[in-house]
């Protein structure tokens, strides 16, 4: 594979970048990446691996756009009020970057469909994009089981949080959080609130993990947990270990 001239173009500041190069850019343009959920999270990630040049992004998520979700989902915008968001999502995506093919998914994830859409294209690469705890202890475990890589991600009112996890090297979810926690104790974001660019920061670092994963540069955020607090600017990383008797990962 080689770039075209209007490539060569597009992504001129990553050809430039040691970490990257020519070499490392056709990487990312074979690379394929599995985004789950459109919304607050993956609505950043989703812009920012499009335009890196990402290959193929699959959209994984069953909603439509509503108004409420305008004030964070920065990928759709007012025109599409009650479009499907993964057709929101490819229309930006395609305006974008036309090298990226997006593959769509609409349709809620669930034990009967997680492996084959993470099979449908063989994907390198998993964004835990998603707002409810039963969701994200199931691509978790999927994961695990597939041994894929994912980066996960929650954020809630002024705060967030993001690991990552890599099939051999560092602990799964279930290691940190072990199970969901009572429906009752765990309200949705309409009850809660957040303040509308709290994913944009947090979902902007798991695209920065998915790009260095493909890449194989850095240090990813594997035996970690990096958490944000807006109101004090403040990121702190917490040093997380394999449980011993994880049920999933050991």
């Amino acid at each position: 594979m080689t770039l075209t001239n209007e490539q060569r173009e597009r992504y001129s500041r990553h050809l430039i970048l040691k970490e990257v190069g020519i070499q490392g850019q056709i990487k990312l343009l074979k690379s394929k990446v599995l985004i789950i959920g459109t919304g607050g999270l993956g609505s950043p990630v989703a812009l920012y691996l499009a335009a890196a040049g990402i290959g193929t992004l699959g959209l994984v998520d069953p909603d439509v756009v509503e108004l409420s979700n305008l004030q964070r989902q920065i990928i759709h915008s007012t025109k599409d009020l009650g479009r499907p968001k993964v057709l929101s999502g490819i229309e930006t995506i395609n305006n974008l970057n036309p090298d990226v093919e997006v593959v769509t998914y609409q349709e809620a994830l669930s034990s009967a469909n997680i492996t084959d859409i993470i099979n449908d294209r063989d994907y390198d690469f998993m964004i835990d994009a998603t707002d409810n705890f039963p969701t994200k202890f199931l691509i978790n475990d999927v994961c695990v089981l597939l041994r894929k890589p994912f980066s996960h991600a929650g954020i809630s009112q002024l705060y967030g949080q993001t690991m990552t996890y890599v099939p051999g090297k560092g602990p799964c979810y279930r290691c940190v959080f072990q199970n969901p926690p009572p429906v009752k104790e765990n309200p949705d974001g309409s009850e809660k609130g957040v303040l509308g660019v709290i994913p944009g920061v947090v979902g902007t670092i798991q695209a920065t993990e998915a790009i260095k994963f493909l890449l194989g540069i850095g240090e990813l955020l594997t035996g970690k947990l990096l958490i944000f607090c807006a109101l004090d600017m403040e990121f702190r990383k917490v040093e997380i270990a394999t449980r011993t008797n994880c049920t999933t990962c050991r």
